[in-house]
């Protein structure tokens, strides 16, 4: 069997990104900086989403600053008028709108008997029904644009799995939801060129997880259910993220990938 001499450089240039412009709200938060950063460095030009512009606009200094490229963009995940106008401003900005790579998500954890109206909702807004409108407003970029392009949300193991003991109802169902809507936007989407998937990672080192890693006893529970024996790290959801962006998934669409150390193949 011979080989190209061409073929290793074929391969690494099917994981960059290079010149392609990436809109991530919640973009600033634990995973989502990790991801920023993972998108700058290869070669992609992250546009950082979040209600809070000056922690957006920080981050983005500092991938800058690494001599790498970012952006920044204030949008509130519960006002689908704010996500849109920030979409349309990345595409005026930049003249184009490659990627989505949706990093919003909440949970305010109630048993089922204190389940409230209020917090329903709430998580609803921000976990689906946010991802729905985020999808629509950046396909009808990437649509026009005519180049493809691919968007990712962020899920969890809680797409698949309830949670026994705790108060998961919204945050379950919200992430079940969302995987039925990648497969629906990907079937969609297809005929454009645009891919759309799913990454879902178990409990992250983030604060988000921080309630579960700082307490002995959950953090002993977390450890005995995951085949790997160790807590995520946000840069392990790093590489998933970018292999979906990159043409090196380019057949590769409607499916949900599960970064959680084996958790859903034992449970």
């Amino acid at each position: 069997m011979t080989t190209d001499p061409d073929d290793s450089s074929k391969h690494s240039a099917q994981f960059r990104l290079n010149g392609l412009v990436a809109f991530v709200p919640g973009g600033y938060g634990g995973i989502g900086e990790a991801v920023c950063w993972g998108l700058a460095r290869a070669g992609a030009v992250p546009v950082i989403v979040g209600r809070t512009v000056q922690k957006a606009e920080s981050l983005a200094a500092a991938i800058r600053d690494a001599g790498l490229r970012a952006d920044a963009m204030a949008a509130d995940a519960e006002s689908i008028e704010s996500l849109r106008a920030a979409v349309d401003r990345t595409q005026g900005q930049h003249g184009r709108l490659d990627l989505l790579v949706n990093c919003v998500g909440i949970q305010r954890e109630q048993l089922l008997a204190d389940v409230s109206e209020e917090k329903f909702d709430e998580i609803y807004r921000v976990n689906l029904k946010a991802a729905m409108f985020l999808a629509q407003a950046c396909a009808r970029h990437q649509i026009a644009g005519a180049r493809g392009g691919a968007q990712v949300h962020l899920l969890s193991v809680r797409a698949q799995l309830g949670m026994q003991g705790r108060g998961y109802s919204a945050y379950c169902a919200t992430k079940g939801a969302l995987v039925m809507l990648i497969k629906q936007h990907a079937s969609e989407l297809a005929q454009h060129g645009i891919r759309v998937n799913g990454v879902a990672p178990t409990v992250v080192a983030t604060e988000m997880g921080r309630h579960w890693i700082d307490n002995p006893a959950t953090r002993r529970y977390i450890l005995e259910r995951i085949p790997m024996g160790r807590i995520a790290e946000p840069e392990d959801v790093v590489g998933p993220v970018l292999f979906l962006c990159a043409q090196a998934s380019s057949f590769v669409t409607g499916q949900v990938l599960y970064v959680d150390g084996g958790v859903t193949a034992s449970q």
